[in-house]
């Protein structure tokens, strides 16, 4: 039985677009901003509290981390805008997003700062407000996983 083609369905179509172009374009930026010297500083007190990046930090170095990372962020975009010539890639992309933002979301979890200091758990710094927004990123990396393992089983 054919579906019948609403406005709905094509405001859903523009939707996506804009979500992908959005989301990889944010990981593009800041995965380029990680070079510059003042990224690396800002990120110290993320990697020094996780227990993962710590580890990854004695044995790299602060900058070289912070350029592994915008490596990995850079790839994980261009993966995701992909899409159009490459959906499966497009598709392993975002999921490595999902992984990426999954771990940052963690640093809410080990990261002393990312709480208002004095005002209880759950009262979160302006570090902790940053964090947060991944959340939302994370649901776009998932909705493009999906958009993309979609058009790869059409094609």
């Amino acid at each position: 039985m054919a579906r019948r083609h609403t406005s709905a369905d094509d405001l859903a179509s523009v939707g996506i677009s804009v979500l992908r172009c959005a989301l990889a374009t944010n990981i593009l930026w800041i995965g380029a901003l990680k070079f510059k010297q003042y990224e690396v500083e800002n990120d110290e007190p993320l990697v020094t509290s996780s227990p993962l990046f710590s580890r990854l930090r004695q044995k790299l170095g602060a900058q070289k981390l912070n350029r592994l990372i915008g490596v990995t962020e850079i790839t994980l975009g261009s993966l995701i805008a992909a899409k159009p010539l490459a959906p499966r890639a497009s598709a392993i992309g975002s999921f490595g997003a999902v992984g990426m933002f999954l771990t940052t979301l963690s640093f809410l979890a080990t990261t002393p700062e990312a709480r208002q200091e004095g005002q209880g758990r759950l009262s979160l710094s302006q570090l902790g407000q940053f964090l947060l927004k991944d959340t939302v990123l994370l649901g776009a990396a998932l909705l493009t996983a999906a958009d993309s393992l979609g058009a790869a089983r059409r094609s």
